[in-house]
């Protein structure tokens, strides 16, 4: 559904159930991704207005379906996480032409280079702690009932590289080092975000605080360390000092240190430290998938072609993590 007439029209329909008569305003497109777009607009009843989003696109086999998206966002909430509020969520097409959700709009700041810019050391340090919090809250969270997947992030990783048909020798030394230093389960699978990191963080830097943790798409179950270190790669820190190697806010130790306190648990770091060698080969793997979508013709984009040219960056983000072991 591409005309903004019919889609005012048709969100009123679908939002009438929690929300009533209303009309749909100021309805403009944000982002329009290749697999999802973000829309924003204004819901307008009698007793006044409501900022909310609207996020949709086709179904696919790789992201969460809307459905699950807002019963993950649902169980977090409840664990007192910082998620926006979700109003309805359909997988089917039936509605506005594609599956979608509705949620409030959450005020605040994405853009890591004006987080960076607006935060001092104490700022850093407080939402670094919030941060940490929020992931303490969503493990918290219920994960059962609700339709996570559960798959093996490393063997994931193998197969998406050997249906490309490709590798690299770093790539092949990371693979051989996480086979062999695989540690043991020791924990029950957790509601994990997927892709907890700036970014995908609102965050009001008046306060300072973290607003809003956005972007459920690669929700599952899985390991609490695996959101953990993701956080924490290279990539995330938008250039960041090395001694902000935790999102650009802080040390990771200090921010492992405040999950501990959060979630009441000791982790292990060596534990971590497999996980941040997994999820710093997962990117590079990554890079080399949006750039044989360019490559094959799958979608031509510019922008894709240069996520594919930092493949060469995580070989050496490797090379560093497996040389000091």
């Amino acid at each position: 559904m591409t005309d903004s007439g019919d889609l005012s029209q048709a969100l009123a329909r679908v939002l009438a159930p929690s929300l009533g008569t209303i009309t749909v305003e100021n309805l403009r497109e944000l982002t329009g991704g290749a697999s999802r777009a973000t829309w924003a607009f204004d819901a307008v009843a009698d007793t006044g207005s409501r900022a909310l989003i609207l996020r949709i696109g086709p179904p696919d086999e790789i992201h969460a379906g809307m459905e699950l998206e807002a019963a993950a966002l649902s169980r977090a909430g409840a664990t007192g996480a910082p998620v926006p509020q979700v109003l309805a969520a359909s997988n089917s097409v039936d509605a506005l032409g594609n599956p979608f959700l509705v949620c409030d709009f959450v005020p605040g700041e994405t853009i890591v280079r004006r987080i960076e810019r607006a935060l001092d050391a104490g700022g850093r340090a407080t939402v670094l702690q919030q941060c940490a919090n929020a992931l303490a809250s969503i493990h918290r969270a219920d994960s059962t009932g609700i339709g996570l997947s559960h798959a093996d992030p490393l063997n994931e990783s193998r197969r998406q590289l050997d249906d490309m048909g490709d590798t690299t020798a770093t790539f092949e030394w990371a693979f051989r080092w996480l086979e062999s230093h695989r540690p043991p389960r020791t924990e029950n699978p957790v509601l994990v975000h997927g892709d907890f990191r700036m970014g995908n963080l609102i965050v009001d830097t008046e306060t300072p605080r973290l607003a809003a943790v956005l972007d459920w798409e690669l929700t599952h179950a899985g390991s609490r360390i695996e959101d953990l270190a993701w956080f924490c790669i290279r990539a995330w820190r938008f250039g960041a000092p090395r001694d902000l190697s935790a999102g650009g806010l802080g040390s990771i130790d200090d921010f492992l240190t405040a999950y501990e306190r959060a979630a009441a648990i000791t982790l292990n770091r060596n534990h971590f430290h497999w996980w941040l060698v997994l999820a710093t080969l997962r990117w590079g793997v990554i890079c080399r998938y949006q750039a044989e979508r360019h490559l094959s013709g799958q979608t031509r984009s510019v922008e894709l072609a240069a996520i594919g040219r930092r493949v060469c960056e995580t070989e050496w983000d490797l090379l560093n993590l497996l040389e000091v072991r």
